[in-house]
């Protein structure tokens, strides 16, 4: 397929490429994926942090630094030529709700005016994508704009992204994941002859979507050889001290992503405010810390208010890098609670 007239419009895109999802099948062989039990035998540390901005754009239109030196640290994107901010806004939290536009749409707002620039949401979440909508308008090329579907056939998928796109009003997206991969099964159907993997290739292709992704937080031995069935620009996944216990994406995803120079996105940083419940509103700066200590990109948040957020980016400014020892000292201290912290793989 030739590269499509970028005067033509996104719907128009999507019914062409609908039309030309026709591709020569290949077989897929996923291996089984058995539970893992290893010890956690070294923590990572990234190599340095790049270009601290040193101003940042508030609504006024003015620019000032929120607090001397508080500015937020970026990172690259993996091989995309672009950086990102070290703190990420993620789509759920207040975020992820319905009917709550008077809260999500100031929050994102702060969020932009605070200098983050990584912004993610999901078709799965619920009216998320519509508070983007709503926010963003002339404020859309400020941002790094990100969302996930979790369709598994090309037609399902690029209707996602057709919707995606019309709820978000925006003509592509940065970065466009497959979202929350959990089976072997799902590999056969995302990588089959009528997959998803077709439809996330034609829309980067087409500049409806200018990076592709992938995201999984149950099975890190399915997202592991997803990881080897397409060029993934970027892999969304869980990063924090409880992780080194059981079934460890940091261990059996995180180098071979590091391997092939992908991005990385940190998720679950908070273990959905788990992390709280169990050891106290102070864990958050630990558990933070601790995420953006790895070499990941960015440690993507979702928050319940503006005051959160606040707190988490100061949190973001101020980062220094944990040491190895630190680290240790943490991970043994959760491991009485892995298992709760890592509802997410239950």
């Amino acid at each position: 397929m030739t590269l499509l007239d970028s005067r033509l419009r996104g719907s128009d895109k999507l019914g062409i490429i609908r039309g030309c999802l026709k591709v020569k099948p290949f077989e897929l062989k996923a291996p089984n994926s058995p539970l893992r039990t290893d010890n956690f035998e070294g923590v990572l540390i990234p190599s340095s942090i790049h270009d601290i901005e040193k101003t940042l754009k508030i609504q006024s239109g003015m620019v000032k630094l929120i607090k001397e030196g508080g500015v937020l640290p970026k990172r690259p994107l993996g091989k995309t030529g672009v950086e990102v901010t070290i703190l990420g806004l993620g789509g759920e939290g207040i975020l992820r709700t319905f009917g709550q536009e008077q809260e999500s749409v100031p929050l994102i707002h702060r969020a932009i005016d605070l200098g983050i620039t990584y912004f993610e949401s999901a078709r799965a979440y619920s009216g998320s994508e519509s508070y983007y909508g709503m926010a963003l308008k002339e404020r859309r090329r400020e941002i790094f704009l990100a969302s996930k579907s979790h369709e598994r056939t090309g037609d399902g998928a690029l209707k996602h992204l057709e919707i995606s796109l019309g709820t978000m009003k925006t003509d592509y997206l940065d970065l466009w994941m497959i979202h929350d991969v959990r089976t072997t099964k799902d590999l056969d159907m995302i990588f089959g002859p009528k997959g998803a993997s077709k439809a996330f290739e034609a829309a980067k292709r087409n500049k409806l979507v200018r990076f592709v992704g992938i995201s999984g937080h149950r099975n890190p031995t399915v997202l592991s050889r997803a990881l080897d069935l397409f060029p993934f620009d970027t892999v969304l996944m869980p990063v924090n001290p409880a992780e080194p216990h059981y079934w460890s994406f940091l261990q059996d995803v995180l180098p071979k992503a590091q391997g092939k120079g992908m991005g990385i996105l940190g998720m679950k940083t908070l273990s959905r405010g788990v992390c709280t419940k169990i050891f106290g509103v102070e864990s958050v700066e630990n558990f933070l810390r601790f995420a953006m200590t790895q070499p990941i990109s960015t440690a993507v948040v979702g928050c319940e208010s503006i005051k959160q957020l606040e707190t988490n980016v100061r949190m973001a400014q101020s980062f220094q890098p944990m040491p190895i020892r630190e680290q240790e000292i943490l991970i043994q201290r959760v491991k009485s609670y892995a298992r709760e912290l890592m509802y997410y793989k239950l």
